[in-house]
């Protein structure tokens, strides 16, 4: 395995009795990236991740961690990752302080350097001055900060994040998203399972999707994107019964796919635009012309939802509901 590579997965299969979760799951990882990981609830994300942080063994496959088989070697794996879930395994009867001695004193740390570690988190994460305070008064924010930087009292290889934000308000959420691009910096590979699709365009490197436990797509936001059909113009009129209009006005700028695509209840029309302004302009020349009033016309790209949804077939869950498969 090459010293640039974080994390190596092979056909990585698992099973729970009769329920398939992983059907032969192939990807890599490099050293610094970030990489997400999504899929529907059930899809095999957090299996993945178990797998991957040595908590159950695969079935099948070989997957590689900092150099490190899982199954041949999984205490090596153990010390070179973090893995923090959607609810934080702190001691909520320790102060933020406590909490970061005792881990760095499980991870070996002298007293003194496990004291003189938690002093440099808290400064990190700007918790000195929760630092004296019982971690079950904190917000979840601060709950959050204070796990991850748990798992940082020795410095991982790997960084896996399942759903880190899930339930936080926008504030919290942000200070997760730069505490990930300081991973990138520092040179820590990190895996990130997300259903917020925002936070995977915002932070990602790369993405994977995985559905009914295997990956069917993977590439940068930019590049999923691509596959839903590039930029297109949407029109929204002034008057709903003039969409009939509007489709003749249009001509051979809307194709017959997206005719076909309109329904009694439509408000608006999408219209592709490989041309980007230009056929922008031309769709505003053409109802104009034709004397059509609009309420609005923009030229959009497609998001990662869009992506989700021509990919599984459906939008994201919603991030707070439980995933089907461990």
């Amino acid at each position: 395995m090459s010293a640039e590579t974080g994390v190596v997965v092979e056909g990585v299969e698992k099973s729970f009795g009769d329920v398939h979760a992983l059907r032969g799951v192939n990807f890599v990882a490099a050293q610094g990236e970030v990489l997400g990981i999504l899929g529907p609830n059930g899809a095999g994300k957090t299996t993945t991740v178990n797998i991957l942080s040595t908590l159950i063994p695969p079935d099948k496959g070989r997957a590689v961690v900092a150099g490190h088989d899982v199954v041949a070697d999984p205490a090596a794996v153990r010390r070179a990752i973090m893995l923090t879930g959607q609810f934080a395994a702190l001691d909520d009867m320790l102060t933020g302080f406590e909490n970061l001695v005792m881990f760095g004193r499980l991870m070996g740390l002298r007293k003194r350097a496990a004291r003189a570690r938690a002093d440099e988190l808290l400064a990190e994460f700007d918790l000195t001055r929760a630092a004296g305070r019982r971690v079950g008064t904190y917000s979840g924010g601060m709950r959050r900060r204070i796990d991850i930087a748990c798992g940082l009292v020795v410095r991982p290889d790997v960084v896996f994040l399942d759903e880190p934000t899930t339930g936080l308000d926008p504030r919290s959420r942000q200070g997760v998203w730069d505490l990930v691009s300081g991973f990138r910096k520092h040179g820590i590979t990190t895996l990130l399972t997300t259903q917020y699709l925002e936070e995977a365009d915002a932070l990602c490197d790369r993405i994977i999707v995985i559905d009914h436990g295997v990956v069917i797509a993977e590439g940068t936001a930019d590049e999923l994107k691509a596959r839903t059909g590039g930029s297109y113009c949407e029109v929204v009129p002034v008057r709903l019964e003039e969409l009939p209009a509007i489709v003749t006005a249009l001509g051979t700028l809307l194709p017959e796919d997206n005719k076909a695509a309109l329904t009694p209840d439509s408000d608006r029309i999408a219209i592709p635009a490989p041309d980007g302004a230009k056929t922008l302009a031309e769709v505003l020349r053409r109802l104009d012309a034709a004397g059509l009033e609009l309420v609005d016309i923009a030229l959009r790209r497609p998001s990662l939802d869009d992506v989700f949804l021509q990919l599984t077939g459906h939008l994201a869950e919603s991030p707070n509901a439980e995933e089907e498969v461990a």
